[in-house]
């Protein structure tokens, strides 16, 4: 368990200590299993909070988010808070949210069922038939639309890591599914494993053509 120091930014004094500390920060998150992140609800969703998001992202780390001192602001400023979670950390909306006093130890106690629930699902393993079975379902409910000439045909898929989870898909012409397809498919292999807390990488894989080399 690695506790980082917070990071503050308190003028030119304490720059050398604060790239430190932002250094420090950012090796124990690539060397974790889950990270929490946690933000001061005096403070909302700083531009320091929402790159560190960014970096756990990056670094395909599962996450869990809580925003402490809950007890110390008025109900006006807990909206602003939650709002500004929403657009600014919209990136990680898979991420379960908690919203804590470290001093008065509340909320303590179901940040532990949301670490252990993010690690295993950073780690868990998919079998190929149930991933195929489920990229052929999402296909039959929404076919991925027509690129140029082709429309790309999604044949099977396999698992291709963990921490994070990398599902790998294979078939023709998928330089053509889109951002938004991808999403969709995204969502569907969250629901069907539980993926809550983690990142998921949905690649790509299109099988290359015998003949394309072949002169005519």
């Amino acid at each position: 368990l690695i506790d980082t120091a917070g990071l503050r930014r308190k003028g030119k004094v304490f720059e050398a200590i604060e790239k430190f500390s932002v250094v420090k920060t950012l090796q124990a998150i690539e060397s974790a299993n889950v990270v929490l992140l946690l933000l001061d609800a005096t403070q909302g969703v700083t531009d320091q909070d929402a790159h560190i998001a960014g970096f756990i992202l990056e670094s395909g780390r599962a996450v869990v988010l809580a925003v402490n001192k809950w007890d110390a602001v008025d109900a006006y400023q807990r909206e602003l808070v939650q709002r500004s979670i929403e657009t600014r950390l919209a990136f990680l909306k898979f991420a379960e949210l908690h919203f804590i006093s470290a001093l008065k130890r509340q909320g303590i106690g179901p940040l532990w069922g949301s670490i252990a629930k993010a690690h295993q699902a950073a780690m868990r393993k998919m079998p190929t038939p149930q991933l195929t079975r489920l990229l052929q379902e999402a296909v039959q409910f929404q076919a991925p639309k027509r690129s140029g000439m082709f429309r790309p045909k999604l044949r099977y898929a396999h698992q291709g890591g963990m921490n994070p989870p990398v599902i790998v898909v294979h078939g023709n012409s998928l330089e053509g599914v889109t951002d938004a397809y991808k999403r969709f498919l995204e969502g569907r292999f969250r629901k069907a494993f539980d993926l809550t807390g983690t990142p998921l990488r949905v690649e790509m894989k299109t099988a290359r053509n015998p003949y394309a080399d072949k002169e005519s």
